[in-house]
């Protein structure tokens, strides 16, 4: 493993012990659901109403999880909520990473060829 690497793993595993905070902070501050992760019934109540844009897009992309804290089950405690993100993010992580590497090593290969 080079030092980019390793770099590359470190930042990706910081990122993923940070990511509870979108669940966390709300319950600290009464915030409700994570700031961003709102689904398209949220979005009517907090504005009024679904931008076109919005609803046309909402349901093209399903995530490998519903919901990253449902990884470990349903209506989980807030702890176990936490450690549902950080596998969700490890596991999007290792995804990322592992597509990056590839995408250097094809790089590397077509670079060499004449």
């Amino acid at each position: 493993m080079n030092k980019f690497q390793k770099k590359l793993l470190l930042w990706l595993l910081l990122l993923a012990l940070l990511s509870p905070l979108g669940i966390i902070l709300p319950v600290l501050f009464k915030g409700g659901d994570a700031w961003g992760e709102w689904d398209t019934e949220t979005i009517d109540k907090l504005i009024g109403f679904i931008p076109r844009g919005m609803e046309k897009l909402s349901n093209f992309w399903q995530s490998i999880f519903t919901d990253y804290t449902n990884v470990l089950g349903e209506n989980l405690p807030l702890s176990l909520q936490i450690i549902s993100y950080i596998i969700s993010a490890i596991i999007g992580s290792a995804i990322i990473y592992i597509i990056v590497i590839l995408i250097l090593k094809l790089y590397k290969y077509v670079s060499k060829t004449p």
